[in-house]
């Protein structure tokens, strides 16, 4: 049985996702955070409560497609990168 990764589709999804850089995974991150915000953000705009709803399904569902596309391009190495750029580090003092 041949599965997606085997297929020449799949096999060129791969390479084309190979081919993104970290940089390119770095701002579909910052798209995620985006749509997260407006998702939320948005419910203390003066809307109807189904237009609020339609609005959150549709930002939420960006965020999270976009975090998954993050995560698929930046891969293992790629994120662990983002986390130490985004954690500190404290210098050593001497007391």
């Amino acid at each position: 049985m041949q599965t997606t990764s085997d297929s020449p589709s799949g096999l060129r999804l791969r390479k084309w996702v190979a081919s993104l850089s970290f940089r390119t995974g770095c701002i579909v991150a910052g798209v995620c955070l985006l749509c997260y915000a407006i998702s939320f953000l948005q419910m203390l705009l003066p809307l109807s409560i189904g237009m609020k709803g339609a609005l959150w399904v549709v930002f939420f569902g960006l965020a999270k497609t976009a975090q998954y596309t993050a995560l698929l391009i930046l891969g293992k190495e790629g994120w662990l990168r983002l986390r130490r750029a985004l954690t500190r580090r404290k210098a050593p003092t001497d007391d």
